[in-house]
């Protein structure tokens, strides 16, 4: 049979009209507000020429309640395969411009498909998310239809990375699948995700909110803790998407795109000792320190807003990629709490699954007291750092700066959890508890009948400092691998790294631990 020219011509106008689904002025009405097309940000994120659709012709053609005679471009939503730098990338993209962008089965079909061929070629998984929930004219199908994607949202977990984007509505039973993927990033302007919206919460509860309250960007990265990273605009998310990418590995069976054509000369940074304070009580800024230790200064932290009395993120030392997971002193002197023990076993563990070295930098003075905190389940959260850790089988060094008591030293991957390498600074201090609250309690009578309390106060806890807290004293346990000069710190990770990269660890055999959750 010969392919006449009408047949061709039939295939561009239908290619054309599916692609140019939306109006010159709608178009500049999205990109007024910083927004891109569905088609628009999938092609910014793949090379020119890489992408190649799944189902562009696919659409639902049932005749459903209200939907005859309705024409439906892609069924909303845009699927294919591309490449992101040299690495092979699936994707889709809601259609907000076709009927909301709405989930039915024909569109959950297109998402599953696509799931699939990532889960057996072993690629990533970017999902735009831009709609307006299940499709209600299908029913029962709709809701079937977000059951599968869950279901494969599951399947891929562990297996490739996962990333959300969203860039607009993000409503009701939709709201699960980002929250099963790897990292969420959200527009901070023209988006939102929640379960019940204001106007529900009014009519169930009486309580009058906004959107912002419960369903903002800002929101989510600071109080719940749902977004991963916020986003100024559609552009901005992309390279996000492009950013995180470059740390990762395409699936769960291959590393991470180390570079170790990076030499490792003997770095001396002697400039790091000056953000050291003088006096222990003083904030350590933990991000400058990290910006010495890290290739050209740059950290992708991972869940800024949320839990700020630790940092998480990826970073390269020596070419290395690494997972940094660091307590933060400037806030809440650094303790943990519910939030951050959240924070750190939820980073420790997508390290796990995706090879990622681990680098922890300690200072931390425990876990946070309070009544709050114990009828919150602190014991809880806290057992998932140490889960977390402890079945991490990827290299894990862990330096401790200052600061390491009570059952947070355990916490932040000491030896104990099978830390492979454990450095100290000259100015660390590893006990029970600290110095001043342990010679209260131990020698309270002798400060009590000393002429001058305050004095023999000063001298008891230096020289319980000196014997039992200092950094000599757990290495002479073999408890810490070396006391190390600060100025050599990064010299030493990256050394240290290297020598560690080829680690295999078999554990024994089970489905799964049982994390507390």
């Amino acid at each position: 049979m010969t392919l006449s020219l009408e047949a061709m011509n039939t295939l561009r106008r239908r290619r054309e009209k599916i692609i140019q689904n939306i109006s010159p002025e709608k178009l500049a009405a999205l990109h007024a507000k910083g927004m891109l097309s569905a088609r628009e940000r999938v092609n910014i994120l793949f090379l020119d020429g890489s992408f190649q659709e799944l189902g562009m012709h696919a659409h639902h053609n049932a005749v459903s309640f209200g939907m005859a005679g309705r024409e439906l471009p892609t069924d909303g939503v845009i699927t294919g395969t591309g490449y992101v730098g040299n690495m092979q990338v699936a994707a889709f993209s809601q259609d907000f411009q076709v009927l909301a962008g709405t989930m039915g089965k024909m569109q959950a079909r297109k998402i599953v498909r696509l799931m699939r061929h990532a889960l057996r070629v072993g690629v990533p998984m970017v999902a735009f998310k831009d709609s307006g929930g299940a499709r209600i004219q299908e029913g029962v199908d709709a809701l079937s239809g977000y059951g599968d994607v869950f279901y494969y949202n599951v399947m891929l977990s562990g297996v490739v990375p996962q990333i959300a984007v969203v860039l607009g509505p993000c409503a009701g039973g939709a709201a699960y699948s980002p929250a099963l993927m790897d990292f969420v990033i959200m527009a901070r302007h023209n988006a939102y995700m929640f379960l019940t919206g204001p106007e529900v919460i009014k009519a169930v509860t009486g309580r009058t909110t906004t959107m912002d309250e419960v369903g903002s960007a800002e929101m989510h990265a600071s109080v719940s803790g749902n977004v991963h990273f916020i986003a100024e605009d559609d552009q901005h998310a992309i390279a996000l998407v492009k950013n995180l990418l470059s740390y990762l590995p395409p699936n769960n069976t291959e590393d991470p795109p180390h570079d170790l054509s990076v030499p490792i000369d003997e770095m001396v940074d002697q400039d790091i000792k000056a953000l050291i304070p003088g006096d222990s009580s003083e904030p350590l800024n933990m991000h400058a320190v990290i910006q010495r230790l890290v290739d050209r200064g740059e950290l992708l932290e991972v869940h800024a807003g949320f839990a700020r009395n630790v940092i998480v993120g990826f970073a390269r030392i020596s070419g290395a990629v690494v997972g940094i997971v660091a307590n933060n002193p400037m806030v809440m002197a650094g303790a943990l709490d519910m939030d951050a023990a959240d924070k750190i076993a939820r980073f420790v563990r997508t390290c796990n699954v995706f090879n990622i070295p681990l680098v922890t930098l300690v200072d931390v003075p425990g876990f946070l007291p309070g009544v709050e905190e114990e009828r919150g389940g602190i014991i809880r959260h806290g057992a998932k750092m140490l889960h977390a850790f402890a079945s991490a089988t990827v290299p894990k060094l862990t330096v401790i700066l200052r600061k390491s008591y009570g059952g947070s030293y355990l916490a932040m991957c000491s030896q104990e959890m099978r830390a492979d390498m454990v450095y100290a600074w000259p100015s660390a201090e590893i006990a029970v508890m600290g110095a001043e609250a342990a010679v209260k309690i131990l020698y309270r009578k002798e400060i009590k009948e000393a002429a001058d309390g305050k004095a023999k106060a000063a001298e008891l806890t230096q020289q319980y400092r000196d014997e039992f807290a200092s950094p000599y004293a757990a290495a002479s346990n073999f408890y810490i691998t070396d006391v190390i000069d600060p100025a050599d710190t990064r010299w030493t990770l990256a050394l240290a790294l290297r020598k560690t990269l080829g680690k295999r660890e078999l554990r024994p055999g089970k489905k799964h631990g049982n994390m507390p959750l």
